[in-house]
């Protein structure tokens, strides 16, 4: 049996599930699929009808001439009724079973338009990714070539590197030092001229050391205190019986506290007192070196008229090394003055020194070993004749 569908004069849409151009699909939503006022699938169909009660009659017909063959005492009302009921039953067994085809089918319909719409929809999707992609790499690239032509100059070409030089020349140190005075200046004639005199005194150390030696009058504090903070592996220092007086002095006050920093940071100091003779044994000196010892800078005394001869053969000025690498020294004149403080990080002087300072420090005494001498010293047992 036909379930067509007759022709409309006003349909002009194509067959169903067909798909129009995308600009046309673009604009439709899957919420509101374009359809006619009345579905195809709900206007009612004449033929299927008259084809259907067709069949019902005839089905009704033929029962009620069989009802009349078998059963001719029933009469004729009894063989009509089964012949109408006959009829209705056939009726409904064929509205029965093509509703369900008609219902699966207006589905289908329905599916496939709306597929059609969504992949319309998709395409215009990705039809305008495609054109904010573009747009945004053609931004990208005008954008970089308004960097490359307006704001990044262009290249210069390569020169050969100039021969290495020394960090200060000593002719453009006080060039140097007017520009910086120029840049630090306070704005007073006076205090413009200290930082000129100050930067050149500071650039003229700076320039020497490229010598690895520097070396200026008088004691030098800040060196030291500067040395000090420096340090990483270790301080090894001697100390004569000419800065006696400096250890009651403010900048010694400094420079320990300098080392107790140091030696929290793990760096080892070491300090050799080196006496001209005995009578300097002294309860003066043994609270100086308890000091010291709690400030936990490990100390030993060496009695220089005591020493063997082999070790009396070398220098007793004072001097500090800093990481084994530079030597800081102090020269005296004959009355015992400090004149000149100097930084030596030749090799093999540093070398010199140390070795110097290991021997020292290997003959002379502990903390212990002077306490017990100064005790002797104080009672009188001592006695040169040690054996």
């Amino acid at each position: 049996m036909s379930t067509a569908q007759t022709p409309q004069p006003d349909d002009t849409a194509g067959p169903p599930g067909a798909v129009g151009t995308p600009e046309d699909l673009a604009d439709r939503t899957p919420e509101t699929p374009a359809a006619p006022d009345t579905p195809a699938a709900e206007r009612p169909d004449p033929v299927p009808w008259r084809r259907r009660l067709l069949v019902g009659l005839v089905a009704g017909l033929l029962a009620w001439g069989v009802a009349a063959l078998l059963s001719p005492e029933d009469g004729a009302a009894r063989q009509l009724g089964a012949a109408a009921l006959c009829a209705v039953a056939a009726v409904a067994v064929q509205h029965l079973v093509l509703v369900p085809d008609r219902a699966a089918e207006e589905r289908a319909r329905r599916a496939e338009s709306l597929l059609a719409e969504t992949a319309a929809t998709v395409r215009g999707g990705l039809r305008r990714y495609d054109e904010l992609q573009h747009g945004l790499t053609r931004h990208t690239e005008d954008m970089k070539q308004l960097v490359e032509t307006r704001l990044v100059p262009p290249p210069r070409p390569a020169e050969p590197e100039p021969p290495a030089q020394p960090l200060v020349r000593i002719e453009s140190v006080s060039d140097l030092a007017a520009n910086f005075a120029d840049v630090l200046s306070p704005g007073l004639p006076i205090l413009s001229t200290f930082v000129r005199l100050e930067m050149q005194r500071v650039i003229g150390h700076l320039s020497d050391l490229t010598t690895l030696t520097a070396e200026c009058p008088g004691e030098n504090h800040d060196w030291m205190l500067t040395l000090t903070r420096a340090a990483e592996k270790s301080i090894c220092a001697t100390s004569t019986s000419v800065d006696r007086t400096f250890w009651n002095s403010e900048p010694a006050s400094r420079y320990l506290h300098a080392q107790a920093e140091a030696i929290e940071q793990g760096v080892p100091v070491r300090r050799l007192f080196l006496l001209e003779s005995a009578r300097e044994l002294d309860d003066r000196l043994l609270r100086l070196c308890e000091e010291q010892q709690v400030l936990h800078i490990e100390v030993r005394v060496a009695v220089l008229p005591e020493l063997p001869p082999h070790l009396l053969r070398g220098t007793t000025n004072d001097f500090i090394v800093y990481d084994e690498a530079v030597s800081f020294e102090i020269d005296q004149d004959l009355r015992d003055v400090n004149i000149r403080t100097r930084l030596i990080a030749r090799q093999d002087h540093v070398h010199d020194r140390m070795k110097r300072f290991r021997e020292l420090w290997d003959a002379g005494m502990s903390l212990r070993e002077l306490e017990v001498r100064v005790d002797d010293e104080e009672d009188g047992t001592w006695m040169v004749d040690r054996g």
